[in-house]
């Protein structure tokens, strides 16, 4: 069955149909898989064909990138990029935002952040900008204060006041959903969350504001953004049916940035 695809396809869409492109975009789990699936479906009709490859950690995307094995990443906000080109010398470009995906504070077996008990064990991401993040989360809901001048790369270092005595277990962020049953709560990454079988909206006890600084980006190698294919990717995930999708699959739980 042929499929109709409405006539809002931009003019840069419609521009490289003449010539196709392959193209390979990494993505982690959840989410960002999910959302580049349809994203390659609104790109192939101009012939920008996107073949979606999954990796399972934060670091691998980058340094795939970096070596060519892919030609775009759609994974990671702003500060993560920013740290990792800092600390691994890559030399990666963000072309385009792409959602907010507010980090959840989920428990097993607590039902509120009122709930959480004296010497509770918090388990984080163990990277440092999502690490910070968590940290972050934890100060916006009362339960920490930490040092002035840390930032967005807080660590566990830079607690000023720690009323509740919270012990934190640094894990990888992928990792965190199965750690559920070893601690009394952990703050996950909206597509791990997603990916492990958890509902941010129904499951989680608390959530990051949407006011954060933490919009996600497609990434290209330095040198690659004028490529008219960046443009037809971009185009393609700023379509309105991509947003429509996002709107309709994740009920508020993703925010689009366009």
């Amino acid at each position: 069955m042929m499929r109709l695809f409405p006539l809002t396809l931009s003019l840069s869409l419609m521009a490289g149909a003449a010539m196709a492109e392959d193209i390979k975009v990494g993505v982690s789990p959840g989410e960002h898989a999910e959302i580049m699936e349809e994203v390659a479906k609104i790109a192939a009709p101009a012939g920008l064909n996107i073949d979606v490859v999954e990796f399972s950690d934060y670091v691998v995307p980058n340094q795939a990138l970096a070596d060519g094995d892919i030609q775009a990443n759609s994974f990671q906000h702003v500060p993560y990029l920013d740290n990792q080109v800092k600390d691994r010398g890559f030399d990666l470009v963000p072309v385009a935002t792409t959602i907010t995906t507010p980090m959840g504070l989920y428990s097993d077996d607590l039902s509120s952040v009122e709930d959480l008990p004296d010497g509770a064990t918090i388990g984080i991401p163990n990277d440092p900008t999502n690490g910070g993040r968590a940290l972050l989360v934890l100060q916006q809901l009362g339960l920490i204060t930490l040092a002035e001048g840390t930032g967005l790369t807080p660590t566990v270092l830079d607690l000023a006041e720690n009323p509740k005595n919270l012990r934190f277990r640094e894990l990888d962020a992928a990792q965190l959903p199965r750690s559920l049953p070893d601690v009394d709560a952990a703050l996950i990454n909206t597509n791990y969350a997603i990916a492990s079988g958890l509902n941010p909206r129904t499951d989680s006890i608390a959530m990051e504001s949407a006011d954060n600084p933490y919009v996600n980006v497609i990434v290209v190698r330095n040198g690659d953004q004028d490529a008219p294919w960046v443009q037809q990717l971009i185009d393609a995930y700023h379509s309105d049916e991509v947003k429509a999708f996002i709107e309709e699959k994740y009920d508020g739980t993703v925010l689009t940035s366009w």
